[in-house]
């Protein structure tokens, strides 16, 4: 029968999905088979086929998701890069617009001085047609004749040091600006490349995304089919109930007669919330048969029973009850030893487990929760073959 197992502290999404459509189908996928076996088991094939699907999609789901994990990170990492370039791109340019900005402004200074040059020499050609008998003439004294003419030498000098001094720092600048724009020039090609590979892992990165969002379609397609068959398994054995066939059967080996019928939260289990709606003291969901012998061996037979670890299904309990409790396996069974269904028929894929409550000969009188898949509690008498007899030790 369906069993809660005890939870570990973390769950990646994909694994929480597994384990709530595992108890909304088990839940009814478990309950004993009947005479009537070939309804059974179509049920139950459907059922395990679909799980199958079910495991295979989330693993390629969780699979692409870790893909895509890492090419958001490749993404992230390239965006990165891009904008550091970029802010080195604008720095060079920046220095690039400067240099520009200087060398126009030194272009117009040698334009200036180009023309005062000019001027000067005009004037002085304008003053060279005087002759130096007049301009002597025109002087105050011999010194003032020397001065005009020393002048006119100077600014000459002067204009002319000064043009070339601005023709050098041109050409530095010209030299500056072409080094400049080969250094944004590479900038912008490396950003480019960047750029494309970016928009090459992206393009990965959403195809890869469509895939596992497919894979996660076919999940929830899956959870849903299950959930239909669980609901037809579900009507199976009511009407089985309402029909009256269900208060004996035969499984394999595995016999039971004097079945009481579903009777509530009976029996004293005080775990009876809605079913699976929470897990009890030992990790295991409440209102399903682990859960119920687990309290019993507890509380009505004052035994020990440790947290299963995460291996709480009934077909678990021959090992885990063994590891985690001390339990031991006998074969002649007594009152308040817990018996485990194995796994086969309709008990598929989880088993079923019950607690002795009587023997007599080779039968046992035992009682139960979640038989029939309903989470309530039943009793009735089952044969001494085809099972596992669990004793545990007192506390």
């Amino acid at each position: 029968m369906k069993i809660a197992i005890s939870r570990p502290k973390l769950h990646s999404v994909a694994t929480k999905s597994v384990l709530v459509v595992m108890s909304l189908v088990i839940a009814v996928a478990s309950p004993i088979q009947m005479t009537q076996t070939v309804a059974a088991d179509q049920f139950d094939d459907r059922i395990n086929a679909l799980m199958q699907d079910l495991n295979n999609y989330n693993a390629q789901a969780a699979i692409l998701a870790a893909q895509a994990s890492t090419l958001q990170s490749e993404v992230a990492s390239l965006q990165s890069q891009a904008a550091v370039i970029q802010a080195q791109v604008d720095i060079s340019q920046a220095e690039y617009d400067k240099l520009v900005a200087q060398i126009a402004e030194t272009e117009q200074k040698i334009n200036d001085n180009q023309d005062a040059l000019g001027a000067t020499i005009a004037n002085m050609y304008v003053d060279g047609n005087v002759t130096p008998i007049e301009m002597l003439a025109s002087s105050s004294s011999i010194s003032d004749y020397m001065d005009k003419q020393e002048y006119q030498s100077s600014i000459r000098n002067q204009l002319t040091a000064t043009i070339a001094t601005i023709k050098d720092l041109k050409t530095q600048l010209d030299k500056k600006k072409t080094d400049q724009g080969a250094v944004l020039d590479k900038q912008k090609a490396e950003k480019a490349n960047l750029v494309a590979l970016q928009n090459q892992q992206q393009d990965l990165l959403n195809q890869t995304q469509g895939q596992e969002a497919t894979y996660q379609q076919l999940v929830a397609n899956n959870k849903q089919k299950l959930t239909d068959v669980a609901a037809q398994q579900q009507a199976y054995y009511q009407n089985l109930l309402k029909s009256g066939g269900g208060g004996a059967g035969v499984v394999g080996s595995f016999q039971y007669n004097n079945w009481s019928g579903n009777q509530g939260c009976s029996g004293g289990y005080v775990y009876c919330g809605a079913q699976d709606s929470y897990s009890d003291p030992w990790g295991l969901y409440n209102r399903e048969c682990v859960s119920y012998v687990a309290w019993a061996l507890v509380n009505r037979f004052n035994k020990y029973v440790g947290n299963f670890s995460g291996q709480g299904n009934a077909y678990e309990w021959p090992d885990s009850a063994v590891a985690y409790s001390g339990a031991t396996r006998v074969y002649n069974p007594q009152i308040g030893d817990a018996i485990v269904l194995p796994i086969m028929g309709n008990f598929s894929p989880l088993g079923h487990l019950m607690i002795v409550e009587s023997v007599n000969g080779d039968w046992m009188h035992v009682s139960q929760y979640n038989f029939y898949g309903t989470g309530e509690y039943s009793t009735m008498d089952i044969k001494n073959s085809g099972i596992v007899i669990l004793r545990f030790h007192d506390k």
